[in-house]
């Protein structure tokens, strides 16, 4: 361990993201049953505490770059860890997921997640899943706002390549909304698996959007260009060279 202090110091930095999870899930769990404003509420008063805390309990800082979207659009963000999740949510005003089924049955983050709008989907009946996505949407079963979806479908390490799977593409077609890609270098801070947290500034820079009408082949490697060109440069700027 070449730090031990910060080691410990991100230790105690993860345990009380669950005792804030429970709190919040507490607090907001009334307002949440009453109104998705509820929900929504809730998940925007985490992810603010969530960075704050990381500020100052481990030294990791965030920068928003870009301009993130208010209107009813798609966000394709690169996913290279839990903060992520958390920073580009809190970033826009009305986001919903779309999420692995499995999740809606967790404790706090599956009830919220349904009352704020996700999706959930099985991964693994990849056009059956696609399909319900469409459907949903379409049907107005999802609250209006800003679809987030995973390109990779999972998270990946800065420098590591995995291919943008194909849902993105058609929910671009079906759905006729411009999409917002999202880069970032926050995994060189914030491992995939592990304790330790690294100290630094997490960057989560949205990207100029991508309107309807390209052809799905054209859109798939336009999207995977930005993110990847732009994710990039900003792991080389946090001095990761992988």
């Amino acid at each position: 361990m070449s730090n031990p202090v910060q080691w410990v110091r991100s230790l105690i930095f993860n345990g009380q993201m669950y005792v804030a999870m429970l709190v919040c899930g507490v607090i907001y769990l009334i307002p949440a049953i009453i109104s998705p404003r509820g929900a929504i509420a809730g998940c925007h008063a985490y992810c603010f505490w969530i960075r704050w805390t990381a500020s100052w309990m481990i030294g990791l800082k965030v920068e928003i770059r870009g301009e993130p979207p208010k209107d009813e659009v798609m966000v394709a963000p690169k996913h290279q860890s839990f903060l992520d999740v958390l920073m580009i949510y809190g970033a826009i005003p009305r986001g919903k997921f779309i999420m692995k089924s499995i999740l809606q049955y967790a404790p706090i983050i599956g009830q919220f997640g349904l009352r704020i709008g996700c999706i959930p989907v099985n991964r693994g009946k990849r056009g059956q899943a696609i399909r319900k996505m469409v459907e949903d949407v379409r049907a107005g079963r999802v609250l209006p706002g800003q679809l987030i979806i995973y390109p990779q479908g999972t998270r990946i390490a800065p420098g590591v390549k995995a291919p943008y799977k194909i849902g993105t593409g058609a929910l671009y077609k079906e759905l006729g909304q411009p999409v917002v890609p999202v880069a970032t270098n926050v995994g060189v801070y914030w491992p995939k698996r592990g304790v330790m947290r690294k100290q630094g500034t997490a960057i989560f820079e949205f990207l100029p959007r991508i309107e309807p009408g390209l052809a799905v082949e054209e859109f798939m490697s336009r999207l995977e260009h930005d993110i990847e060109t732009a994710s990039d440069k900003l792991n080389k700027e946090a001095g990761f060279h992988g």
